[in-house]
C-alpha cells in the first residue's frame, strides 16, 4: 500500500474537514469504512494516507478522492450538489459579528424588561385582589 502524495496536502486534516463539513461523527464514518473510531482518529492525524483508505473515506463521504488529496489548508470549499443544483459556497459574513452580538444582547434585554413588567403587573393585580378580600 503506497501513500498518495499530491501537492503536499495533509490528507488526515482534509478527511477531518470533510467529515465535519458533512456533519458526520468519527464513530459513524469509522463504522462506514470498517475501522474503529480510534483508527479513524489516527488517520485524521496523518499527513498522508494510503489510496485504499482514501477511496473508502471518499466513497463514505460521497466526495471524489481528489477532494481529500488536492485541497490545501486554506482552500475554500465550493460545492455544487448535482442532485438538486444548489450551490454551497465558503461563508464569509457581510456583517460585523460584534454588531450581531450587541443586537442579540439588546433583544435579550428588551425581552427581560417585558418579562419584568409583566411580573410587576401580576404582582400589582394580586395585591389588588388581596385588598378586595380583606
Amino acid at each position: 500500500m503506497e501513500a498518495t502524495t499530491i501537492k503536499g496536502n495533509n490528507h488526515g486534516a482534509n478527511v477531518r474537514r470533510w467529515r465535519e463539513w458533512r456533519n458526520v461523527k468519527q464513530d459513524v464514518l469509522a463504522d462506514q469504512i470498517g475501522v474503529s473510531q480510534a483508527t479513524l482518529s489516527s488517520y485524521e492525524k496523518k499527513e498522508k494516507l494510503d489510496i485504499e483508505i482514501l477511496e473508502k473515506v471518499a466513497k463514505a463521504l460521497d466526495i471524489p478522492v481528489e477532494a481529500i488529496t488536492e485541497i490545501g489548508e486554506s482552500t475554500a470549499i465550493n460545492i455544487i450538489n448535482a442532485h438538486d443544483n444548489q450551490s454551497i459556497v465558503n461563508y464569509s459574513p457581510t456583517f460585523n459579528p460584534l454588531d450581531k452580538i450587541v443586537e442579540l444582547y439588546e433583544e435579550k434585554n428588551a425581552l427581560y424588561e417585558r418579562m419584568l413588567k409583566e411580573k410587576e403587573e401580576t404582582i400589582s393585580l394580586l395585591h389588588e385582589v388581596l385588598k378586595e378580600r380583606k
